[in-house]
């Protein structure tokens, strides 16, 4: 069965693709700069929301899970995962 949050983010990914195709089409068609940029700028926008909402799934659960453990060395960890993903971006 298929969480809200994966609904969403997958949703989110869904739209950015098409997006990114658009965006494609447009340079192969020679559009003006500006045009494919604004799309291209969206596109990154919708990315980052599925992001958003996919980080906050992990804290809410996977995360807040995790860190209900005794070990304070997989705490570190888990803090450490998220603070690696989190300065990528």
């Amino acid at each position: 069965m298929i969480e809200p949050f994966q609904k969403k983010s997958l949703s989110q990914l869904k739209k950015a693709e098409g997006m990114l195709k658009k965006v494609i089409r447009m340079i192969e068609s020679g559009d003006y700069c500006i045009d494919i940029l604004q799309q291209s700028l969206a596109t990154t926008g919708l990315l980052k929301a599925a992001n958003k909402t996919i980080l906050e799934n992990h804290l809410n659960s996977c995360f807040k899970k995790g860190m209900l453990t005794k070990s304070p060395k997989k705490q570190q960890e888990l803090i450490e995962e998220v603070l690696h993903i989190i300065n990528k971006a």
